[in-house]
């Protein structure tokens, strides 16, 4: 297990707003709601459990986040209380956890199944959940709107994952047809999957709909209406013997203002885009990159870089939009986080202005560069390295750095080597290895982030003037 941070939960919570259900979210009855809050007081510090994942925690910017992450930290600023996050490195870990006294709860989606009901009580707001089937979005017409149209067509699952198992049973329903395709976990993953759907590489795939809902907002073009399994209920738990603490958390959920809170955060994680708008058209021909060529050859100067390679990262941060905030709270032309801006002295409004955004990037990228010095020797590549930390954040890179060195490669290439070994931060077996400290990350927006500073950048250098 990993010890990630004590504070004062007051101070890290920010955004909260208006909330609805994801995949059928619903308190968890309890017959002592409504005097939970006077049958025992709370701790002035919480010990709670959890996992690196997409939906439930992941650093990001350098700032925590995840859907559980966010809502556990919500009910623990309520309460006027700290919290103490303890990471494991799986589901049975974190359950070992909760059996052996080390924490107070679980802040994941546990399944309520007798597995884990005999360990495990289930509380708070219940996850519903289903398989689904991932197919690219198509008329009524062309589309798979029932399981007995999956005869005959091809569907690519994880070798041995759930989906197999479930893919497996329904081929026996439908009595065979389905021509399954088993893919050996090593090489890719469900989120690589999708990927494979949105790009035309392979035809369907099956996951959970939690996850299909939050990887349909980095692709739009996917249909994942179509439920393959029954379904699975899922909450967070703790210790049967404190029923108690599930009771006050019970209480707390059925209030407005956490259900309004957790209605934000399903908005933030499972409905907002995660890509960049893509409406403005790289056009050079006019000798000029932006209106603001001069705003960024300025600052640019300041760090010693060229001015066109500063502009290609105002260009694939925000489309050259003061007004953009993306769905994780970044802000301005230089897409700066709350937490950064505040870091360099600039409140939420300011953070806007064009003059304060590259001025501050050109900051951040110069103590990026600094703290990468002495990873990457060659100035000119560590400069790939400084844009994917600009965009992922630092953490994650010298993860990838110190894993590339773990698996032999040469840590101090980006393209094709440390580029390659982010993408594997997605990968449990990866991001739970030792030598990475900052767990799970989707590297694929990174990877293609610095593809797309320097795909704006080779084309600035033939068509706009230094």
């Amino acid at each position: 297990m990993r010890r990630l941070l004590i504070f004062p939960v007051l101070l890290a919570c920010t955004l909260w707003g208006a909330m609805s259900g994801c995949g059928g979210r619903a308190s968890v009855d309890s017959d002592s709601v409504s005097t939970a809050d006077t049958l025992r007081p709370l701790p002035d510090t919480l010990r709670v459990g959890t996992l690196y994942s997409p939906t439930s925690f992941f650093i990001y910017r350098e700032t925590e986040m995840g859907y559980d992450y966010d809502l556990v930290s919500r009910f623990a600023a309520d309460k006027g209380i700290a919290i103490k996050l303890e990471v494991a490195s799986s589901l049975a870990g974190v359950v070992q956890m909760l059996d052996s006294g080390l924490i107070d709860l679980i802040a994941y989606e546990v399944p309520v199944t007798a597995e884990y009901l005999e360990h495990v009580l289930p509380c708070g707001i219940e996850n519903v959940t289903s398989q689904v089937l991932v197919q690219p979005k198509k008329s009524t017409a062309e589309r798979i709107t029932d399981v007995t149209q999956l005869v005959g067509k091809e569907v690519y699952v994880e070798e041995n994952s759930k989906y197999h198992h479930r893919l497996l049973n329904l081929n026996d329903e439908l009595g065979g047809g389905i021509v399954i395709k088993p893919i050996n976990r090593d090489t890719l993953i469900t989120e690589d999957l999708i990927a494979m759907v949105s790009a035309g590489e392979i035809p369907l795939t099956v996951v959970d709909s939690d996850i299909a809902r939050l990887n349909k907002t980095y692709y739009n073009d996917l249909d994942i209406t179509l439920d393959i399994s029954f379904a699975q209920r899922s909450a967070w738990g703790v210790a049967p013997e404190n029923s108690w603490l599930a009771d006050t958390i019970n209480a707390w959920s059925h209030q407005a203002k956490p259900r309004q809170a957790q209605a934000a955060l399903l908005k933030r994680y499972y409905e907002m885009s995660k890509v960049t708008p893509g409406v403005y058209t790289i056009d050079f021909s006019k000798g000029r990159m932006s209106p603001f060529d001069g705003l960024f050859r300025r600052h640019a100067a300041s760090i010693g870089w060229d001015w066109r390679l500063l502009s290609s990262m105002g260009f694939a941060e925000s489309r050259y939009d003061s007004t953009q905030v993306s769905w994780a709270g970044a802000r301005g032309m230089m897409q700066l986080m709350p937490a950064t801006a505040r870091a360099y002295g600039l409140s939420l409004e300011e953070m806007v202005g064009n003059e304060a955004s590259v001025s501050t990037a050109a900051k951040v990228i110069r103590s990026l560069d600094r703290s990468l010095a002495r990873y990457v020797t060659n100035a000119e590549e560590r400069k790939k390295f400084v844009i994917a930390a600009y965009n992922s954040g630092l953490a994650h890179i010298l993860d990838a750095i110190a894993l590339a060195d773990k698996l032999g490669y040469d840590s101090q290439v980006w393209d094709g080597v440390v580029s390659d070994v982010l993408l594997l931060k997605s990968k449990p077996e990866y991001y739970n290895d030792p030598v990475c400290k900052y767990g799970y990350f989707r590297g694929r927006q990174t990877y293609d982030y610095v593809k797309t500073v320097y795909a704006c950048y080779d084309k600035a250098k033939r068509q706009v003037p230094l």
